[in-house]
């Protein structure tokens, strides 16, 4: 299958991503260029659960990855699936330490109906066949569980998988199971982890197990990886579900012990003027150590970082004691705690950020046109300067004025002083109903001449 690219400029092979059991997988970086799997006569074929091994492709047969074969097997023949062809197949020989190639058998054809229908019987068989061996097991008081129980793909032989402490003699095991179930027996004794790496689960972490999904190879963990960690030696925590410590625990070793190198030694103890502090605990990745007045109990713990501790560890060598031990010279060290980002689980935090944006922008859009308001009026109540009583008397009052006139002041005023320097006067709207409140009963035309030729008084 080929998968096309809409620009045109090539293709994507999916022949190197097949269907394979978890751990077992491998990449085939190469599939993709010609000519690629005749380049080695060597195939690599996956049975049941964590069994692979290579074979010769003595016939030239035409296999790609995730065809089923029939292989040659001790009796008869096996079924499995192509997993792996060409140029990497020798690599991962070598890796798996396979330098003898009279141990390596051939492939016989491509698996037929008939073969499959043996394999499928021969499968249906397995389940029942581990339930009566376990039986048969406890009968005969072996120290030993049966985990899993593989049949080959002609049924003439099984595989049974067990997991025991000690050594266990199980040669009448042997004769027993071989009367009860008329196959070759074949017994395979596998570790805890790898039986958990056979039945699944998820982990703690809330991830599936590493032992069912990458890890090929397991390396025996100690607690001293814990103590490395300042991991509370709790086995109830430590286990994982194989009952066994977690393979996890060797992951950020190194890491932890190259950072313990630069944080001083516990058995140190701190001089200062308010007494002697003792190592109380460290936290190895911040590089910060924390110090207890009291050997046994956690008393006044201050928290420092390495690089204070030394120096005044260098201090002490020298005969001096500072005056207190979180004192970094002139100024304190203050300690940032990390911020945690989980804890903000709201997702309505941006909203309500938003809203209180838009309030306050509103709030100042309103105070800016209060202030605009205020500064009008300002403007208004600044054109009436102090007048005499005859100005007063002469000239309308603004009250009498329409409110497009009050509002204006600022721009009216201009056109005040140009119509003065003109010659001419302004004409005002409502005067004469303002100088008869001012005035009384007095003429009309008069009111007016006076107010022509009248000299407004000084201030």
């Amino acid at each position: 299958m080929e998968f096309k690219l809409h620009n045109g400029s090539g293709g994507l092979c999916c022949k190197s991503c097949g269907r394979q059991d978890k751990q077992l997988n491998t990449y085939d970086w190469l599939a993709d260029i010609p000519g690629n799997a005749d380049e080695s006569e060597y195939v690599e074929v996956q049975f049941k659960n964590t069994r692979k091994f290579y074979f010769r492709n003595s016939n030239k047969i035409p296999l790609e990855k995730g065809d089923i074969v029939a292989v040659e097997a001790t009796p008869g023949h096996d079924i499995g699936v192509v997993t792996l062809t060409g140029r990497l197949v020798p690599l991962q020989m070598k890796k798996a330490n396979i330098k003898s190639e009279s141990d390596i058998k051939r492939i016989y054809r491509k698996a037929k109906q008939v073969d499959m229908d043996k394999y499928h019987e021969a499968k249906a068989r397995e389940h029942d066949t581990m339930i009566r061996a376990r039986q048969i097991a406890l009968s005969l008081n072996l120290d030993m569980k049966i985990g899993d129980v593989e049949f080959q793909g002609d049924g003439n032989k099984a595989i049974f998988y067990y997991i025991a402490e000690g050594r266990v003699d199980f040669r009448q095991l042997i004769k027993v199971l071989a009367e009860a179930f008329h196959v070759r027996i074949e017994m395979k004794q596998i570790g805890a982890r790898q039986e958990a790496g056979r039945i699944g689960g998820i982990g703690p972490c809330g991830r599936e197990l590493c032992c069912a999904t990458w890890m090929t190879s397991f390396v025996s963990v100690s607690t001293s990886a814990a103590r490395f960690q300042d991991i509370s030696l709790n086995p109830q925590k430590l286990a994982g579900q194989c009952a066994k410590l977690k393979c996890c625990l060797n992951y950020e070793v190194d890491c932890y012990v190259e950072a313990q190198k630069r944080l001083p030694s516990r058995e140190v103890e701190l001089e200062t003027q308010d007494g002697t502090f003792y190592f109380f605990k460290a936290d190895i990745l911040a590089n910060q150590v924390t110090y207890s007045s009291d050997k046994t109990v956690p008393a006044n713990l201050v928290t420092i970082s390495s690089r204070r501790a030394f120096e005044v560890i260098s201090m002490n060598k020298h005969g001096q004691k500072p005056e207190r031990l979180d004192e970094t010279g002139s100024r304190q060290q203050e300690l940032k705690k990390p911020v945690d980002l989980v804890e903000q689980e709201d997702l309505t935090r941006f909203d309500r950020s938003k809203k209180n944006n838009r309030n306050r922008g509103g709030g100042e859009n309103r105070g800016n046109g209060e202030n605009r308001n205020k500064k009008k009026k300002k403007g208004g109540n600044g054109n009436n300067r102090p007048q005499s009583s005859a100005e007063a008397a002469n000239q309308p009052s603004k009250e009498a004025q329409p409110s497009k006139q009050t509002n204006g002041n600022n721009n009216q005023r201009p056109k005040e002083q140009q119509a003065k320097q003109g010659g001419e006067r302004p004409q005002r709207n409502g005067g004469n109903n303002n100088r008869k409140n001012q005035r009384g009963n007095k003429p009309k035309g008069q009111g007016d001449k006076n107010a022509a030729h009248e000299k407004p008084a000084q201030a």
